[in-house]
């Protein structure tokens, strides 16, 4: 089945969103090799060079390497990972923070509300 995009980003940034929260959830562990462009580009139903852009997205970031003709690989390297983890935990909070924000709830409000839903969770 093809994965959904939305119309608002590029397809190439949501096709790396998707491959970062495999790895960052544990789907792709560090040091597993990632499916092949071919074979995400399949899935994705979208082409080669879309994956091949979003791969490359990944590589800059260092969160992905390349081992030329064996494929791509995800680092080795947990202190990336860490890092890129609380990057794309600090940006859900900051949005949380800035719609919770526009609908005029007291900080106090919102942490009791954060605190109760981590208990019932």
């Amino acid at each position: 089945m093809a994965w959904s995009f939305t119309s608002d980003r590029p397809v190439y940034i949501q096709v790396a969103e998707r491959i970062r929260r495999s790895v960052l959830c544990g789907d792709f562990p560090a040091g597993s090799q990632i499916p092949t462009v071919r074979q995400l580009a399949t899935d994705a139903a979208v082409n080669p060079n879309t994956i091949q852009h979003a791969f490359a997205e990944l590589e800059s970031e260092g969160l992905i390497v390349s081992k030329g003709t064996l494929g791509r690989f995800v680092t080795d390297e947990h202190d990336i990972i860490s890092e890129c983890r609380n990057k794309e935990a600090k940006a859900l909070v900051s949005d949380f923070v800035k719609k919770a924000s526009q609908l005029s709830i007291s900080e106090e409000s919102l942490i009791n509300m954060i605190k109760e839903d981590i208990n019932n969770g």
